[in-house]
């Protein structure tokens, strides 16, 4: 498989925008940007999230004790790409701040999961961080999604105006 074909392939494929924290033993705060991020189990509760081995985070998540999952909303997607690049202090902007497990953590983000470690696994180029939820939160705003290379929101009934009723086709009607 040819890997232009396949990028572009998962490009046509939204995904959630989430900025990934955690603390090391010395108090340095890490951080990266992720849209692979998924349920895995509710029992035990785990989730995923992807990391590329080459990521100047990956030797202090894989050695993390415990890490956040920031489901970013919309409208930050300059979190998103901040997180997102190399060589600067991500953390620089103060937007972050202690939230569940004192990890650090977007207060406007859609969604929180904090999560124990359960499993780090091998998976090519990236490895795959398997996390136990021990807490999460949850408010009402609209996440960011990510799509074709762009940022973008879900369609809401208010983005669209008036709802024209669904016509639901059965296989008699064909």
């Amino acid at each position: 498989m040819e890997h232009t074909a396949l990028t572009q392939a998962m490009a046509r494929v939204p995904g959630p925008v989430t900025v990934v924290t955690t603390i090391d033993g010395t108090g340095k705060r890490w951080g990266f940007t992720a849209n692979s991020f998924t349920s895995v189990s509710l029992d035990p509760p785990l989730v995923l999230v992807c990391l590329n081995k080459t990521a100047s985070t990956h030797e202090a998540f894989t050695a993390a004790d415990h890490f956040l999952i920031n489901v970013l909303a919309h409208g930050e997607d300059g979190v998103a790409r901040r997180f997102a690049q190399s060589g600067i202090d991500r953390f620089a902007a103060g937007d972050m701040e202690p939230c569940e497990l004192g990890l650090p953590g977007s207060p406007g983000a859609c969604v929180r999961v904090a999560c124990s470690m359960h499993s780090v696994v091998d998976a090519g180029d990236h490895s795959i961080l398997v996390g136990r939820v021990v807490d999460t939160c949850t408010n009402d705003r609209t996440p960011l999604v990510y799509y074709n290379r762009a940022f973008a929101h879900p369609a809401t009934a208010a983005d669209a105006g008036t709802v024209e009723p669904v016509k639901i086709l059965h296989l008699a009607d064909w």
